[in-house]
């Protein structure tokens, strides 16, 4: 399940292809009959171009396998990747008079043949175009899903994500994260703040936590209450995005200043990498921050957990979620069968409304510990199928924010022809309830948001109120 740019978001990225158990391979025929539907045996060959052929896979794929794909409104894929396509063109300074969009009936074999017809005009006579206009085409129709579980993963080669050990950015964190200033902006609240620096250019310019950012690349991050585009600067994708420059205020002191940050590679601290890390607080209580749900991470969670409880009885288990990027749901369901057995954890349906229970993993000892969960907006997808348990099945408390609202099922990958992946889910995640999470988020019992003046003292008040509870 997927989505962010830092340590936590990096590895959650990495799982989406892979965030349930393994399943057997198998191979679908699309509705274009020459083209396949085919799940990966391992990892992707060398990528080579991609061409319509690859384009018309991934429609049909979509089309037959996508969790919504029997009832969806294939045209308006089609215009979403012409639009794409008509508007590279314009980008190069070039277009051609056949770059008009072709009349759609409704059925999907004969609008593709009307699209492909056309796509062929075009590029025959912008033949150095073919290629970018293949990608944006494709990447256009993956987008008009409006899944954010939908990927297409390509050019992988430059992606930050592909360097070992190092972190790509400004160094930074925000309140408002990777995932919500690509899709979710909606939910963001100002101010826009620095909440940690990680390291890199940030660190060189010594920003601290609770710098008010004010401006990025002269845009104001906030107008009228609405977070605006211009604060995905901040997590930049591409090891050759461009500098950004930052209009800061420092509220202690009332300083204001500018600085042009560039975008690189920096060493992640321990802490940062760490997927699973524990302490005592206050004698009694199991502190255990997971960043997200990889595999093996619910048993290192319930490890920690047991290492902190030798020799002396704990008052309960605080664990921090914020900031999680998701992962495994298999994962999160055994972390919430320690706190619970014999019930449901999570649904994943059809269109049709056919759905199938994920319960408890009744073989995972119980902690028989009270639970107080942190949660914020960069809590999601798995993240969110353990925090809606905890909620619903009412086997703790969930203190912060609400969550990402990014849970939309379980990503399933599929080999294209070029050797890359496309993913997307073929059921849709409800809560134990029954309830529509994705888009929504999980709701905290208790509302406790991080201030600029909270980051900038260090203090954390979501943890302090889950100690609070916890010796109530």
């Amino acid at each position: 399940m997927t989505a962010v740019r830092t340590a936590a978001a990096g590895l959650a990225l990495l799982l989406a292809t892979a965030c349930t158990a393994p399943a057997p391979p198998r191979i679908q025929a699309s509705t274009a009959g020459a083209t396949v539907c085919a799940r990966p045996q391992g990892p992707p060959a060398v990528e080579t171009a991609t061409t319509i052929e690859v384009i018309e896979q991934a429609y049909f794929c979509i089309l037959g396998t996508y969790y919504s794909g029997a009832t969806l409104d294939a045209s308006s894929l089609l215009m979403a990747g012409f639009i794409a396509l008509t508007q590279e063109l314009n980008r190069d300074g070039r277009d051609v008079p056949e770059a008009t969009m072709p009349a759609l009936t409704g059925d999907r074999k004969a609008d593709w043949a009307a699209f492909e017809t056309v796509f062929r005009k075009i590029t025959d006579q912008v033949p150095d175009l073919r290629d970018r206009l293949a990608v944006v085409t494709l990447e256009a129709v993956v987008a008009a899903l409006g899944d954010n579980h939908a990927r297409w993963a390509h050019d992988v080669k430059r992606h930050p994500d592909h360097y070992d050990g190092d972190g790509y950015g400004l160094g930074i964190a925000a309140n408002v994260n990777g995932p919500q200033a690509d899709a979710n902006l909606g939910v963001a609240l100002p101010p826009l703040f620095v909440t940690t620096v990680q390291g890199g250019a940030a660190q060189a310019a010594r920003l601290r936590p609770g710098d008010i950012i004010e401006a990025v690349n002269e845009s104001a991050p906030f107008i009228d209450g609405k977070a605006t585009p211009a604060i995905a600067a901040l997590y930049p994708q591409y090891p050759d995005a461009r500098p950004v420059r930052l209009r800061l205020l420092r509220q202690a002191t009332g300083r204001r200043w500018s600085v042009t940050l560039k975008p690189g590679l920096y060493q992640r601290d321990l802490a940062t990498l760490q997927v699973v890390r524990s302490e005592l607080l206050e004698d009694d209580i199991a502190y255990v921050r997971m960043t997200a749900f990889a595999p093996d991470s619910a048993n290192r969670v319930l490890k920690a957990v047991s290492r902190l409880r030798t020799g002396r009885t704990l008052s309960g288990v605080v664990l921090d979620l914020r900031g999680n990027g998701g992962g495994s749901p298999v994962e999160a369901t055994r972390l919430v069968s320690a706190f619970v057995h014999g019930k449901v954890t999570a649904y994943q349906c059809t269109v049709d409304a056919r759905c199938e229970a994920s319960r408890t993993d009744d073989t995972v000892e119980l902690l028989g510990l009270p639970l107080v969960v942190l949660v914020d907006r960069g809590c999601a997808s798995a993240c969110e199928h353990f925090s809606s348990a905890v909620k619903d099945l009412r086997i703790g408390r969930l203190v912060g924010t609400r969550t990402a609202g990014v849970v939309s099922g379980p990503a399933q990958p599929y080999l294209l022809a070029d050797n890359t992946l496309l993913s997307f889910p073929d059921r849709h995640h409800l809560g134990p309830n029954r309830e529509v999470i994705d888009k929504i988020g999980v709701p905290p019992d208790h509302y406790v948001p991080l201030t600029p003046k909270d980051a900038a003292a260090g203090r954390d008040p979501a943890l302090a109120k889950a100690l609070t509870l916890l010796h109530m």
